[in-house]
């Protein structure tokens, strides 16, 4: 089985203390990117994807290529659900062979989130998928998610122990100052929360947010519990400001097979550098 979930990835990033790296994809491009880099790093890896992103890329799509890729470098792949919150959706995504799913109750009050995460947590556990739920929210925006900065909650240790026991998830987004896109500010973690969090919850716990942290901040975060590392908007950028450049500079180009070739480049940069952050090279 190529197409795997992440709850034996995470635990043994949890049991080794170091973090799996979740690269969010869009296209054909993005995908070669980070499995080819993974493989070359023997570094374990979730690829993730928005609702915006399997609409746009295709649900059938995305897994074939995934699968064929996962074959190609003999190196399993965990396919991810990324801040999913619609449950017929996520069934649908399940049964076309995703093995991964984060379902994003956040925004609910927190009774309503647990009955919602519980709700997807029975439905995927029936087929060996593992879940991902949020428990406080960060601030910025994912696809067309915005939360504003005054709005964002911070993860409370002791409903996280409440959550996890009512919902059975497999791992958990924590909210500790991370924010979803580029940062105005320099960012601060909250990491007294965190190791207090990890106190209180046993499964492993994600970071979102990743994308402009520094690296000190990363191994930081993995020591005190973090076992999943979610990056995104810093993919991107690399990715559109290498082509863009290039299309700049060479004026009479329209071979995508030449012009992608340095805004992959730039981007495999951003996959090498997270993966030695995380100290999840060698891994596999």
């Amino acid at each position: 089985m190529f197409i795997i979930s992440t709850k034996t990835m995470l635990k043994k990033a949890q049991r080794e203390g170091y973090a799996v790296p979740a690269f969010n994809i869009h296209n054909l491009e993005t995908l070669q990117v980070v499995v080819e880099t993974a493989a070359e790093m023997r570094s374990p890896l979730i690829v993730a994807g928005t609702p915006g992103t399997f609409s746009y890329a295709g649900v059938s799509n995305i897994v074939a290529i995934t699968s064929e890729l996962a074959k190609t470098w003999n190196h399993p792949l965990a396919i991810h659900l990324d801040h999913h919150e619609k449950t017929m959706d996520i069934e649908e995504k399940v049964r076309a062979g995703v093995r991964s799913v984060m379902i994003d109750g956040s925004h609910l009050p927190f009774a309503d989130n647990i009955a919602l995460v519980k709700n997807v947590t029975d439905y995927c556990h029936r087929y060996d998928v593992s879940v991902e739920a949020e428990l406080g929210r960060l601030g910025g925006q994912e696809d067309d998610l915005i939360v504003d900065g005054k709005d964002a909650l911070y993860t409370h240790p002791e409903q996280a122990q409440e959550f996890v026991a009512k919902t059975g998830i497999d791992s958990l987004a924590v909210a500790i100052g991370t924010a979803h896109g580029l940062y105005t500010a320099e960012p601060k973690l909250d990491f007294e929360r965190l190791a207090e969090i990890r106190q209180h919850v046993d499964i492993p716990l994600v970071l979102h947010g990743a994308s402009g942290l520094p690296g000190s901040d990363i191994r930081k975060a993995i020591s005190l519990g973090i076992c999943k590392v979610n990056v995104a908007t810093e993919l991107k950028i690399a990715f559109s400001d290498a082509l863009k450049n290039y299309l700049r500079t060479h004026s009479d180009a329209s071979d995508p097979r030449h012009y992608m070739v340095p805004a992959k480049a730039a981007m495999k940069d951003v996959v090498r550098k997270v993966i030695t952050d995380c100290g999840c090279e060698g891994r596999l």
